[in-house]
Formats: structure tokens, C-alpha cells, sequence
């Protein structure tokens, strides 16, 4: 009966150290393999992501004011960089030794720090611009911009209202582009808006199956306007057969590029201050090409962190898909309810400036 019950024994050692070794393993790496999937959606179900979809009609001159200088779970605690204890300043400077261009006079980076909210007036869902009356909401702007201001007085901060103009669209639509066009009334509204708390204005495209050649240039009288600024989200660019919000779609350097160019285009014609592009990021096929994307003067590009979740996923998409692949300047984005979801806490200013490099713009959704 000994050699039976030894057996017994034995096999049942071996499925533990088997379990243990595969338990150790799955949770080194499950904030990797949540990150590389993906860490974000807009919404983690794709039915929901992007609210707006399915709800009907879907979804001043910048001035001299603007321009004067003035502890995680263990799960994840291993996977989260603190960039200060980890990486030396000097493999820090290496990585962002980036030869920015020339800093021309009315650039609002890097002396300034944006701090915009970010939305759709059709949408409640979509984020704080449409979630309460102007009036509200503006003041709650001021506060936000305020607090980022007594965080760091090394920056003036510009507060800024961002609207997302073209919305990907989960249905064909008409033409088959998967995307809803914002009429110019939307537009003029969020322009007022922002005329009462001098405020930048952002437009932010979201193409679905059209492209940014097609899309953006109809704005076009909005962005020769020297206190507006254009922002592109590559998650709703989508170059396959999927509909916005049930894949993470994609924009390539070249995609980058011909809003650089057209943005340069428009400075040099109408003799405006450079612009500043936007290019939201939380995973690695969002943005291709990083390398090939083209600096100048007339554009002050950022890459913004837009995914949400705890905070030490947050600072590892960062530290993956912004700091480790450098192109100019960075963005960070928080969201006041996913961020906050499942007992999370949203990220205070002071918490955001640990970051290297510290972020120039800011979102809030």
C-alpha cells in the first residue's frame, strides 16, 4: 500500500510546483498582457466604447495672455516604473536627447501647459465639455487649470475646450466612412465658449474608415484661427474591415505627417502662431513609424497617454508608448470616471508632474 500512497504524493507535488510556477508567472505579467491587448478601450465593452455612436446626431485672437513665460497592489507594483528610482538622468537625457526645432516666437510649448476638457455637446457620455451646462463646466476648468498652475508656476497655463469634430461611428452611414462630421454650429458654440475664459480650442478627428486628407481641411476656416489646434485619435482610425469601436484602429507616420504639413501650410499662408498637434496613444500599433514623423517650428507635436485605468497602469502605458518612443513633447489624459472605477483614485497634479517627461498638455475626459 506504501509505493501506491507515494504516487499519490508525488503527482500531487508535482501539478502544485506546476500551478505555482504558472500562478508566479501569469501574475508578473498580467499588467504587461492587459497593456499590449489593450488597456484602454474608451469603454472596456465595444458595444459601449464610444457612447456616442448610437444616440442620435451622434455622436480672439490667442493673444499676448497666453504667450508671456511665466502604493499599487503587489500584482502591479513590480510592473509599474518609477522612472526617478529606475532609469538614471543621464539614460533619461540620452533617450530625449531630441533635437526639437527652433522655438518660434507665439509657440505656446514649452513654456506654457494645456489643460483642456474634452467632449461633444450631443453627448453627456462623451465627456465633461458636454456633460453640464457651459456655465459649469467653464468654472470647473478654471479650478482644474488653477490647481495645475499652483502645482507647477513654472508653466502659464492655458486652459482649453476640445471637441471632438468628426466622431467614429459604429454604423456605415450614407457614404460608408463610419464617421459623423459636427455641423459649424457646434463649432461656433464651443469657439463662445472658450471666448469667455480665453480659452485655446481644440478639434479633435476621429476619421472611422475616411481619412485625415479628407477630413480635416474641411475645418479649415476654424484652424486658420491662431487659438485653434488640432488633435487626431488613431484609435478610431480604422485602415480594415472592423467599424470604430470594436478594434483599436491605426495612423501612420504618414497619416502624422500630412497634418503636419497642412498645419504648416496654414502658419506659413495666413501668418499664423505655430500650431500644436495632438496625437493620442495607449498602445503599440496605434502610432507606426514613430521615427519617420516629421519635425518643424510651425507644429509643436504631443503625444498624449489616453488610456485609462489605476494609476500604476496609466504611468507603464506612459513609460511604454510615450517616454520609451520620444517625439517631442507629451500628454497625459484623465478621465474622471474610468479612472476611478473599481475603488481607483483619479491622479492629482503633483502625481501626473512625477512623470518624465513631465507632460505639457493634459486632458480631461
Amino acid at each position: 500500500m506504501r509505493k501506491p500512497v507515494l504516487t499519490i504524493l508525488g503527482l500531487i507535488f508535482s501539478v502544485s510546483v506546476i500551478w505555482s510556477g504558472w500562478y508566479m508567472i501569469h501574475q508578473t505579467n498580467s499588467v504587461e498582457d492587459k497593456i499590449e491587448t489593450t488597456i484602454r478601450e474608451k469603454d472596456p465593452d465595444p458595444t459601449k466604447s464610444a457612447a456616442i455612436k448610437h444616440e442620435p446626431g451622434h455622436l480672439r485672437d490667442r493673444g499676448h495672455h497666453f504667450r508671456k513665460k511665466t502604493k499599487q497592489d503587489s500584482t502591479v507594483k513590480k510592473n509599474t516604473l518609477d522612472l526617478k528610482e529606475e532609469i538614471s538622468k543621464k539614460e533619461r537625457e540620452n533617450l530625449w536627447d531630441i533635437k526639437i526645432p527652433e522655438t518660434l516666437p507665439g509657440s505656446i510649448l514649452p513654456d506654457h501647459r494645456i489643460v483642456a476638457y474634452y467632449g461633444n455637446l450631443y453627448s453627456k457620455k462623451m465627456g465633461v465639455l458636454g456633460e453640464y451646462p457651459p456655465g459649469t463646466m467653464l468654472e470647473k476648468l478654471k479650478q482644474t487649470a488653477k490647481a495645475w498652475q499652483t502645482a507647477d508656476p513654472t508653466k502659464k497655463v492655458i486652459p482649453a475646450l476640445q471637441l471632438i469634430t468628426v466622431s467614429g461611428q459604429g454604423s456605415p452611414g450614407k457614404d460608408g466612412k463610419y464617421r459623423l462630421r459636427m455641423p459649424f454650429s457646434m463649432v461656433d458654440s464651443v469657439l463662445n465658449m472658450a471666448d469667455r475664459i480665453h480659452a485655446l480650442v481644440i478639434l479633435d478627428f476621429q476619421v472611422g474608415k475616411s481619412t485625415v486628407e479628407m477630413e480635416i481641411p474641411r475645418y479649415e476656416k476654424y484652424l486658420q484661427m491662431p487659438h485653434v489646434e488640432l488633435a487626431v485619435d488613431p484609435e478610431f482610425s480604422m485602415k480594415t474591415d472592423n467599424a470604430p469601436g470594436t478594434r483599436i484602429g491605426t495612423l501612420s507616420a504618414a497619416d502624422i505627417n500630412f497634418c503636419v504639413n497642412y498645419l504648416k501650410d496654414l502658419v506659413d499662408k495666413y501668418h499664423l502662431p505655430p500650431k500644436v498637434l495632438i496625437v493620442h496613444r495607449f498602445t503599440q500599433d496605434m502610432v507606426t513609424g514613430y521615427r519617420d514623423i516629421h519635425l518643424c517650428s510651425q507644429v509643436q507635436i504631443v503625444m498624449d497617454m489616453d488610456g485609462w485605468g489605476h494609476q500604476a497602469l496609466k504611468k507603464n502605458t506612459y513609460f511604454r508608448y510615450i517616454y520609451s518612443q520620444p517625439v517631442e513633447y507629451t500628454g497625459f489624459k484623465l478621465f474622471y470616471k474610468n479612472d476611478t472605477k473599481k475603488g481607483g483614485k483619479l491622479m492629482t497634479p503633483e502625481e501626473v508632474l512625477q512623470l518624465y517627461p513631465q507632460p505639457v498638455y493634459i486632458q480631461y475626459q
